[in-house]
Formats: structure tokens, C-alpha cells, sequence
């Protein structure tokens, strides 16, 4: 039997790698007027560490979720992309992005059923 460890690594790791990737797919919008150009390697770079956390969390959660299981626990960029965009973008949340929101989380839980 996996340790708990084993569960949580993972989903840690897959937290915190989408934090990487929120910033690089949207942190830009900020910045509107920097050419395209390093905006694209900015992202990059910010990508490669999302990479290094995302990679080793799928390879240890693979020991212990399928992978359909370990793109369902994805729905972590929902609580990330929330708090990005409210904090860092200063966009509201309104009740149809929630609701559509919790019907990925409706998606990703027939995911897990066995």
C-alpha cells in the first residue's frame, strides 16, 4: 500500500508547477505594451520551472494515479487561475466563470470514480 506521501507529492508538486503556469500564460497581460518578442521568452522562462515541477509529479503520481487521473487533479489551475486573476490581475470572479468552473470539477471527479 502507497504511503500517503505518495497521494500528496504529486498534488503538491502539480500546485505549485501551476502557479508557474499561470504566470507564464497570463502574467503578461500586464504588461501590454513590452514588444511580443520578450513577452514569448519571459514566458518561456517562466515555463521552465512549471516543467520542472509538473515532469517529476507526473512520473511519481503515475505510481499511484492513472493518467487520466493525474490531468484530472488539473483542476488545481481553477483555484490558482482564480487567485491570479483576482490578486494579480485585478479581475473579478462573476458566478457564470464559477459555475462553469465547478462543472470542470464535476468532470474531473467522474475521472476518479472506479
Amino acid at each position: 500500500m502507497p504511503s500517503f506521501g505518495a497521494y500528496l507529492t504529486p498534488i503538491l508538486l502539480l500546485l505549485a508547477s501551476n502557479v508557474f503556469m499561470t504566470f507564464a500564460w497570463y502574467g503578461h497581460l500586464k504588461y501590454k505594451a513590452s514588444p511580443i518578442w520578450i513577452v514569448i521568452f519571459a514566458s518561456w522562462g517562466i515555463a521552465f520551472f512549471e516543467y520542472c515541477l509538473q515532469v517529476p509529479a507526473n512520473r511519481m503520481g503515475h505510481a499511484v494515479y492513472s493518467a487520466p487521473q493525474l490531468k484530472g487533479i488539473q483542476i488545481l489551475t481553477l483555484l490558482v487561475f482564480a487567485g491570479f486573476s483576482i490578486w494579480y490581475l485585478g479581475e473579478q470572479i462573476k458566478w457564470n466563470h464559477i459555475a462553469g468552473f465547478a462543472l470542470i470539477v464535476v468532470a474531473a471527479f467522474l475521472i476518479f470514480l472506479e
